[in-house]
This record gives structure tokens, C-alpha cells and sequence, in this order.
């Protein structure tokens, strides 16, 4: 009855109130002081709400020239507008794709050339909602008064979306409400805390490491709760975080990354004059490996407990033996997971990368495919060496504050009942 009550056999070990509260009171006087400096690094670094000058239209509307959506009805292949009337001059007439366009404002259907790389990517079809600007109101005499832009995307967007937080909310259930709610916060922190900060000049290192704690303190316990097993992933993840920090430092100073790679980055350069690229590509580092950071830290905690409550006599060197081999398989998994992550995304680097002639190695190490890089191995290091360390801390506490208590699902309590 003791032991289905989780009274002296399981107690005794793991449950001792006056050690439970001596370890609780030493995770919060390291956690605190990191706390507080980040609350007020916050204030001290929050934008002053100095005015940016906003960017003209992207497509660069002017003066009797409009951005429209409308609803393709037919595409079929026909003479080219654009090419009508070159028979005349000794030309010839060409044949694409066109397009006719049911405008959503109302109005007459009308033929739209389609550029040929999307016919060769992604035909436009009956029913496909796509943005064109409307250039009839310049000239009347143009025989392609009207020009593609892009698909309208909302719907689809929308509908994943949707299904996102469904699936999330039907598994992880009330927690994993939590996790959404943490990031949509921590996203509206990272939009008007770090984005205007780094554009008014303040530094990115201080900038990405203050926002990146807040939101990891917000996250972590708005998510998991309160408790010892989140404060244990919280710590490993700041120093994760902190080698992270430490490494992407010295390595963008001594690959002398610029962050000037790209025509956004060049435009920014002009808009922000204050912003500094190489500073933006640190702070970028940071924020990118803050997921899964947590995400290894969390598990990494999870497990020892849950290892400590499967098995409430074992060792703290049995604990960390047996979750440094979940850590080892974590981060085989995770490792390779953030490098094929990046992989896919920088794709088409890659390929134009591979056609050029010259060395592999001259390809690899170009700005923007060092950036890359560079931001894979830093991330990785940084997970790397937080899984032991969050798996000490994580030993180290759970045998000074017990299982039972920090059980937080009732599964646990059956599990009890079952050793019985």
C-alpha cells in the first residue's frame, strides 16, 4: 500500500522536502541573476522608436499602374501579344502561354502572357489565384497591358496553418496550446524588440543574446510550467546558447563574414545604414539555433526523470549513463537533421555552386556559402555539448528533488500502481 501510495520505498530515495527545497533554491540563484540582466538588457537596448523610412512597393507601382488579383479561367497556347506585329517588320510571331484572367474586382476577362520559366515550374490552371499589375491605365496602346507577377497563396497558407495547430492541439493537447501561444509571443517580442533594435544600431550580440533568454524564460516555463525538470532544460539551453554566442563570434570574425551576400542584404545596407550586416548575420546565428537547442534540452530533462521514475534506486552515474545513450542517439539524429535542414534550403546554391568550374573547396568557402556553413557547425557544436551538460544538471537535480512531485501526467501515478 506504501508503494502504491508513492510513500517510504519510493519516497525515502527521491523525495526529501528539505533537499527539494535546498535544490529548487539553487537553480533559482543561478537562473535569477541570467533572469533579471535579460529583463533589463531589454529595457536598456529597447528601440526609441526612431523613425525608419518605410520602402517603396517591391514591384515598384507608380502613377496609373496598380497591383490586382484575379482568378485564372483558361490557359491555352497562342501567338504572343508581345510579339504581334513583328511579321510586319521581317519578325516572326512566337507562341507561349496565355493565360485568361477573371479580375476579382469584376470587370471583362482578359488574355495574360505567362513568363516562361513559370510555364516550365508551375503552369498557371483553371481556378489558380495570381496578383498582375494592371498597366492599362498608362498606356492604351500596349499590347501586354498587363503583366504577372506572382500566385496568390493565402488559401493554402492558410489551410497548413490550420492544420498545424490542429494536429498540435489534438496530440500535445493543453501543452501544446501552451508551446503555439509561447511562439506567437515570441515571435511579437522578436518583431518589436530585436527587429527595430538591430535596425536602430544597437549591438547585435547584446541584442540576439537578450532576446533570445527572454524568450527562451518565457517559452520554457509558459510551456512546460514551473518546475525543476524546465528550469534543469532552461539552464542547459542558456549555455548552449552562451558557447553558441561564443563560437559564432569567432569564427564570423575569422572567416571575415560580411553578411553583404545577397540583394537583400544590399538593400538593407542602403534603407538601414545603422544596421550592420556582419552584426545581423550574429545575431541570425543565435535566433536560428534557439529551437533546437530547446528542443534537445527539454527531451534530454524529460528522460532522466522519466528514467528516475522507472527505476527510483538507480545511481546518479547509472541516471547520466543511461541518458547520455538517449543523448548520443539525440544528437546523431539532431546533427545531421539541422545539416540536410540547411541542405534543402540552400538547394539552389548548391547546384549553381556544383556547375561552376572550379575547385569544390573555392565553391564551399564563397560568402554566402560559408555563411551556411558556418551556420551549421556552430549550431551543431552548441547542441552538441548542452546535451551532457543538461544531462549532469538534470541527474544532479533529480536526485536532490525526487520524480513523484514534478510528475506532471497522471500516467505516472499508474505506472506506480502497476510495480505493485
Amino acid at each position: 500500500m506504501e508503494t502504491l501510495m508513492g510513500g517510504h520505498h519510493h519516497g525515502q530515495i527521491l523525495i526529501d522536502p528539505s533537499r527539494r527545497r535546498r535544490a529548487n533554491l539553487i537553480l533559482w540563484i543561478l537562473l535569477a541573476p541570467i533572469g533579471i540582466a535579460a529583463l533589463l538588457g531589454s529595457i536598456l537596448l529597447w528601440p526609441t522608436g526612431t523613425e525608419i523610412q518605410p520602402l517603396n512597393d517591391p514591384y515598384g507601382t507608380g502613377p496609373g499602374v496598380s497591383m490586382a488579383t484575379g482568378t485564372v479561367t483558361e490557359t491555352r497556347t497562342e501567338a504572343c501579344p508581345s510579339s504581334m506585329g513583328l511579321e510586319e517588320v521581317g519578325g516572326k510571331e512566337l507562341s507561349c502561354e496565355i493565360s485568361y484572367i477573371t479580375p476579382a474586382t469584376g470587370g471583362a476577362v482578359f488574355a495574360l502572357e505567362v513568363p516562361p520559366e513559370t510555364v516550365k515550374s508551375r503552369p498557371l490552371k483553371p481556378g489558380d489565384h495570381i496578383k498582375y499589375l494592371d498597366l492599362s491605365g498608362v498606356s492604351s496602346d500596349s499590347s501586354t497591358p498587363y503583366v504577372f507577377v506572382d500566385f496568390v497563396r493565402t488559401i493554402p497558407l492558410s489551410i497548413l496553418a490550420i492544420g498545424y495547430v490542429i494536429v498540435v492541439c489534438l496530440v500535445a493537447r493543453w501543452r501544446g496550446i501552451r508551446a503555439l501561444l509561447g511562439l506567437v509571443g515570441g515571435l511579437v517580442f522578436i518583431i518589436l524588440f530585436m527587429l527595430p533594435a538591430l535596425m536602430e544600431g544597437k549591438s547585435p550580440l547584446l541584442v540576439g543574446l537578450v532576446g533570445s533568454t527572454v524568450i527562451m524564460f518565457a517559452a520554457l516555463y509558459f510551456a512546460h510550467g514551473f518546475s525543476a525538470r524546465t528550469s534543469t532544460a532552461l539552464l542547459g539551453t542558456l549555455f548552449g546558447l552562451g558557447v553558441t554566442a561564443g563560437i559564432a563570434v569567432w569564427a564570423s570574425d575569422a572567416a571575415a563574414l560580411t553578411g553583404a551576400t545577397s540583394d537583400t542584404s544590399i538593400t538593407l545596407n542602403t534603407v538601414a545604414p545603422n544596421l550592420s550586416l556582419s552584426g545581423l548575420l550574429l545575431c541570425g546565428l543565435l535566433i536560428a539555433g534557439l529551437g533546437v537547442l530547446n528542443d534537445v534540452t527539454i527531451t534530454q530533462s524529460s528522460a532522466i526523470w522519466e528514467l528516475a521514475e522507472i527505476a527510483p534506486n538507480s545511481t546518479a552515474h547509472q541516471l547520466f549513463t543511461s541518458g547520455m545513450r538517449i543523448g548520443r542517439d539525440h544528437i546523431a539524429s539532431t546533427v545531421y537533421t539541422i545539416a540536410f535542414a540547411y541542405a534543402g534550403a540552400a538547394l539552389p546554391i548548391l547546384i549553381l555552386s556544383s556547375l561552376y568550374d572550379q575547385p569544390l573547396v573555392d565553391s564551399l568557402s564563397t560568402g554566402e556559402m560559408a555563411e551556411e556553413i558556418i551556420r551549421i557547425l556552430v549550431g551543431s557544436i552548441g547542441l552538441v555539448l548542452a546535451i551532457p551538460v543538461t544531462t549532469a544538471i538534470a541527474v544532479a537535480v533529480v536526485k536532490a528533488t525526487g520524480t513523484s512531485v514534478e510528475s506532471e501526467e497522471p500516467r505516472s501515478r499508474g505506472r506506480r500502481a502497476m510495480r505493485v
